[in-house]
């Protein structure tokens, strides 16, 4: 086992996935499908002065609603507010503090205002990603986090790497199970919901 190319393995984890079950299916996302709300209370990525959470983060046009404490029950989230938070918490806050991205959080962060856009962000944060952890090599990979992870800032970057794949995983595949209720739910029903 000794000769295992664990930087390989990782991110061939999420490689595969990406390009074998997640990647084509978010091709063709449209900007109705992107902001649907198929349930009340729900959060998700609106023109500023428009959200409708305690705290309406971004810099841009548009805002991202969230609260902190997160809600009990959490409110239901639209495709977008998802996509922002993979696009930012999970992706871009973590390629600023390990792989030289320019700092962001999501008070700073320019939210998308349509699907295409969330996922041209989507995609250059993955490569940036994909390729920041190529660049850890073996070594690499059994170094502390550091400071940006918080409490876990001692624990090696491998557990980071394969904390962002179970995020990436769990979120997309949610992303994906919205398009399908989506593409299920008749129009009239989509247009009451909303």
């Amino acid at each position: 086992m000794t000769d295992q190319n664990w930087n390989l393995l990782l991110r061939d984890q999420l490689a595969w996935h990406w390009t074998r079950q997640l990647r084509a299916r978010l091709d063709g996302l449209t900007d109705d499908e992107y902001v649907w709300e198929p349930a009340p209370g729900r959060w998700s990525v609106r023109p500023r002065g428009t959200g409708v959470a305690p705290v309406r983060a971004g810099s841009g046009a548009m805002t991202i609603d969230f609260a902190m404490p997160q809600p009990d029950p959490p409110p239901f989230t639209t495709i977008a507010w998802r996509l922002g938070h993979v696009i930012v918490g999970v992706l871009a806050v973590r390629n600023a503090a390990h792989f030289g991205r320019a700092p962001t959080d999501y008070q700073s962060f320019e939210y998308a205002p349509t699907a295409a856009a969330a996922l041209a962000q989507l995609d250059a944060e993955y490569a940036t990603w994909l390729a920041g952890v190529e660049s850890l090599g073996e070594a690499g990979l059994a170094r502390p986090c550091g400071q940006a992870e918080g409490p876990y800032a001692e624990r090696p970057l491998a557990a980071l790497v394969l904390h962002i794949n179970r995020e990436l995983i769990h979120h997309l595949a949610e992303v994906c199970l919205l398009r399908d209720l989506y593409l299920h739910t008749d129009r009239q029903t989509r247009r009451e919901a909303s």
